[in-house]
């Protein structure tokens, strides 16, 4: 096995994922689910996950608070994940993704995380500095609670050793200010986005790879982060840093649910990172990974079997 360098995922805003299924939703009814599957969720537990799930390692420091925290944080351990848990007001949320099978349309509800004050916030900044090492990939993935500030991923830069390298895939405010109002001196090695998010950002639909392209590689030219990378769906992937622009087509593949295939290409792209490949392998692992967790049903991630099968099938194009 490759000699890996230290990841740290970091969830803010975690939640415990039930996913079952109902013959059709409709309003009025009673809907009877079948028995629902559990598994722990939030951006940064799924990394950590997807890390161990391909042979890695990662550890996960979590805001839990409460039973359902707690519940969490024993799922967590139970998949071999080390758990830094970080004390969070309220109840950790839950989310519930339902499947239509008569038509196969999934639903998705999530809950919001309780409210956090600056002491929370700061606790939070401390614990990761103090969990970090200087060789250490940190991921801050997943969605913030509220009452975070937008310029946390700024701060959490800044607050790190020096050495260490921070891996985004954020949304809401966090991820405008990233793009928005860049910090020079808090710039994350990667900052990751879906393609809404790449499209919303752009202020127009980026239709071609090349286009997805040529906005990571503006993102990257403005100081926003050292590598940028947006996904396209079924379209795989784009890479953008200096000198290098990289779109990487997985294979057709059966679609059984899309929930955590973001997060599936985030382990894997950081987990090849960690392992020194560069980033053209980087990208390829992680292309794999999201579409062997489309393949997967309910909050299911992808499966080892299937990533090491689809990575070599997965077409490079340079751009």
């Amino acid at each position: 096995m490759p000699a890996q360098a230290p990841i740290l995922t970091v969830t803010l805003n975690p939640a415990l994922d039930l996913s079952a299924h109902v013959g059709r939703v409709e309003a009025g009814p009673k809907l009877r689910l079948s028995a629902p599957q559990v598994d722990p969720g939030g951006g940064g537990v799924n990394v950590a996950r997807a890390a161990g799930i391909l042979g890695g390692q990662a550890r996960a420091l979590v805001a839990l608070g409460g039973a359902v925290g707690a519940q969490l944080a024993a799922r967590l351990r139970e998949a071999g994940v080390e758990v830094l848990p970080l004390d969070a007001p309220g109840e950790t949320r839950q989310s519930l993704s339902v499947t239509e099978t008569a038509t196969g349309r999934q639903f998705r509800f999530v809950l919001p995380g309780a409210e956090w004050d600056a002491g929370t916030t700061g606790a939070a900044l401390a614990a990761i500095a103090r969990a970090a090492t200087p060789d250490t990939l940190v991921v801050l993935s997943g969605s913030q609670p509220p009452g975070v500030g937008p310029d946390f991923p700024a701060r959490l830069a800044r607050a790190l050793p020096q050495g260490a390298r921070l891996v985004i895939d954020t949304s809401g405010p966090a991820f405008d200010r990233l793009l928005h109002a860049p910090d020079p001196g808090a710039r994350p090695a990667v900052l990751r986005m879906d393609q809404a998010e790449a499209e919303g950002a752009a202020g127009r639909p980026l239709p071609r790879a090349a286009d997805t392209a040529a906005f990571a590689a503006g993102l990257v030219a403005a100081g926003v982060a050292e590598m940028a990378v947006a996904a396209r769906g079924a379209d795989g992937s784009v890479l953008a840093a200096p000198g290098l622009r990289l779109h990487c087509i997985p294979p057709e593949v059966p679609v059984n649910s899309k929930v955590g295939a973001g997060d599936s290409f985030t382990g894997a792209f950081t987990l090849a990172l960690a392992r020194g490949e560069g980033a053209e392998a980087a990208l390829r692992l992680g292309t794999a990974a999201a579409a062997a967790a489309v393949m997967t049903p309910g909050t299911e991630l992808c499966r080892r079997a299937d990533v090491e099968r689809l990575a070599p099938a997965c077409r490079m194009e340079r751009l």
